[in-house]
């Protein structure tokens, strides 16, 4: 796609002469003409050190995207305009020379800059990826990045949520650039605007697109899109400004000159104001009650009026300063919170992906020995009932006698309870090694089964009634009569309700008590829930926000390991749904498990889904 370029022109406004004395005057032409002429050359000869190269080019070509409004974009006019435009002349003016701003898509805008054909990009994100290619100037504004989604779809809250999914970005830009390193598996649809993204967004395509939060609302205002909204919180804060090729540390340096003098002239904070800031209310006019006063009091007006102007441009200029001062704080803090909060996220991550090594291979090295435990355990019965009767009838024979240090009639009674136990401990080995390795591997089910939650209910029912009842407990189920359909695995599922069901039987204390387990549609936010509901001993308020925490249990005297919990949210977050609790010391917990439903494929308002 061919660039769009826009050259400023210059006018030159000729005075006539006439009247008496023409000779005098066409004299003092010459001269002028030759003062102008020299200044010219000087002016010429000057400015075409700042072209591409330093070599022979009078104007800076300054590039920028052509639709990245309000920093960059094409009017209604069909010229340049923006905050990025704007202050690029006001710097140009400052520093005395001259610019060609052009604007086009933001991929060819890159590759111009590479090539030569674009000497500086007025507006470019910051990463440490794009300082092996460009220089950056001082940033002269903060971009926030934000998820956007459709109003009807809110499976996505944060970046986190992202992976998997299929995302738009813009070809070329930092999203771009981040979601490559973030997930380099996701399915992204590129485009060569944000607003051709966030459009897609709202026909339903895809499941978010990530485009700056005030470029976005912008965008949604200008195209009257009214399906999409951001989500609530900004993943990163990145800093914004000039960039140039690899070296070109001339022209850098002019426009870090030119940008600074404008922010202490108070200038760039106008600029800012006006593109990027709140509009603020106009100061009141005193020309009426001025004109009304005069006819009273003139000398005493002017003095009044005097210290009124000075106490309000002084207020305004404390205040403005102010102002300047708290919001640079602010975006400081917001940025270095962002940064701690994904550094204490890539730690946990990193934590988790190392226990996910270790376990996989602890559990690998228990399980031989334990394997062969649990053969060679009925082998050791099988030889015990069949020597039995020989060694009685010796016993018989010759009274009682020792077998190492123990007596025969000690032995008889203890030996057949020892090996059962022994059998119970390396089966309850087995079982945890079996929960080490669901936690560590990688789940590859396949999750494209449409689901009956009221059928997977009455599965792991049947699983589990044994021991329920056992417990001399009961069982109260009311399931829906109509359930919308879940796409997901039922195997996964079900396991998931075994757990539940499992942990609420051993929260049971005495006999007689009931768990109730129970399934409903929430239709305002279109999920499908089920709940298991116990009257057991509950759980104190400073462990529930852990009870997912991996190896997190309160049974741990009770042979629980911890992992039962943090499986089972992680197959819930799989299917996109959540796992909620509810408890209260002594009188039972309450888990609520919410699965997104599956519409009707003649839904218009679910086709993008």
């Amino acid at each position: 796609m061919p660039l769009h370029v826009f050259r400023s022109a210059q006018y030159i406004q000729r005075s006539r002469v006439a009247g008496p004395g023409g000779k005098r005057l066409c004299l003092s032409r010459i001269t002028l003409f030759l003062v102008l002429f020299l200044v010219l050359s000087a002016t010429v000869e000057g400015a075409t050190t700042l072209g591409r190269g330093g070599i022979g080019k009078p104007v800076v070509v300054v590039g920028g995207d052509f639709n990245y409004p309000p920093y960059e974009f094409v009017d209604h006019d069909g010229k340049p305009a923006g905050f990025n435009v704007e202050l690029t002349g006001a710097i140009a003016e400052v520093m005395g020379f001259k610019v060609e701003i052009s604007l086009g898509p933001w991929d060819g805008m890159r590759r111009a800059l590479e090539q030569g054909d674009v000497d500086i990009l007025q507006g470019m994100a910051f990463s440490q990826e794009r300082t092996s290619e460009v220089d950056f100037s001082t940033p002269h504004a903060l971009l926030f990045q934000s998820i956007w989604i459709r109003r009807d779809d809110r499976r996505i809250r944060s970046i986190e949520d992202v992976r998997g999914k299929e995302v738009i970005v813009m070809k070329n830009s930092i999203m771009h650039d981040f979601m490559k390193g973030f997930d380099p598996k996701a399915r992204l649809i590129l485009t060569d605007t944000l607003a051709e993204a966030l459009r897609l967004l709202n026909q339903g395509r895809g499941d978010c697109a990530l485009v700056s939060r005030l470029t976005g609302m912008y965008l949604e205002k200008e195209m009257g899109l009214k399906r999409i909204v951001p989500v609530a919180e900004p993943i990163m804060t990145q800093a914004y400004g000039y960039a140039v090729k690899k070296g070109n540390a001339e022209v850098l340096a002019r426009f870090n000159e030119g940008l600074a003098i404008l922010k202490r002239s108070g200038q760039f904070q106008e600029i800012h104001n006006k593109w990027l800031g709140v509009m603020e209310s106009q100061p009141v006019s005193w020309g009426r009650v001025v004109r009304y006063v005069t006819l009273v009091s003139l000398p005493l007006l002017l003095i009044l009026g005097g210290t009124v102007v000075w106490s309000r441009t002084l207020q305004r200029r404390v205040a403005q300063r102010t102002e300047e001062l708290a919001r640079e704080v602010a975006e400081k803090q917001a940025a270095l919170e962002k940064l701690r909060m994904h550094q204490d996220q890539l730690v946990q991550a990193d934590k988790l992906a190392s226990l996910g090594t270790l376990v996989a291979g602890v559990a690998h090295e228990i399980n031989n020995p334990n394997g062969l435990i649990l053969l060679n355990l009925p082998r050791f019965e099988e030889v015990l009932r069949g020597s039995q009767p020989i060694l009685d009838e010796y016993r018989e024979q010759h009274g009682d006698f020792k077998l190492g240090r123990h007596s025969y009639d000690r032995l008889r009674e203890e030996l057949p309870h020892m090996l059962s136990e022994t059998q119970d401990a390396a089966k309850r080995i087995k079982r945890i090694v079996a929960e080490l390795k669901d936690f560590a591997r990688r789940d590859s089910a396949d999750l494209t089964e449409l689901l009956d939650l009221n059928l997977c209910a009455q599965a792991a029912l049947r699983l589990v009634e044994n021991t329920v009842v056992k417990n001399s407990h009961q069982v109260i189920a009311n399931f829906a009569d109509t359930l919308p359909r879940v796409k997901g695995n039922s195997q996964r599922i079900e396991q998931v309700i075994v757990n539940l069901l499992l942990n609420a039987a051993q929260s049971l204390e005495g006999t007689g008590k009931n768990i109730q387990i129970s399934t409903r549609h929430d239709r305002f936010r279109d999920l499908v829930l089920l709940t298991v509901r116990d009257e057991g001993r509950g759980v104190e308020p400073e462990h529930l926000a852990r009870l997912t925490d991996p190896f997190f249990t309160t049974k741990r005297e009770e042979g629980g390991c911890g992992l039962g919990l943090s499986i089972s949210a992680g197959i819930v977050k799989q299917h996109g749904g959540t796992l909620n609790f509810d408890s209260q010391p002594g009188f039972g917990t309450t888990v609520t498990m919410e699965l997104p439903a599956l519409q009707p494929k003649g839904n218009p308002e679910h086709r993008g889904l």
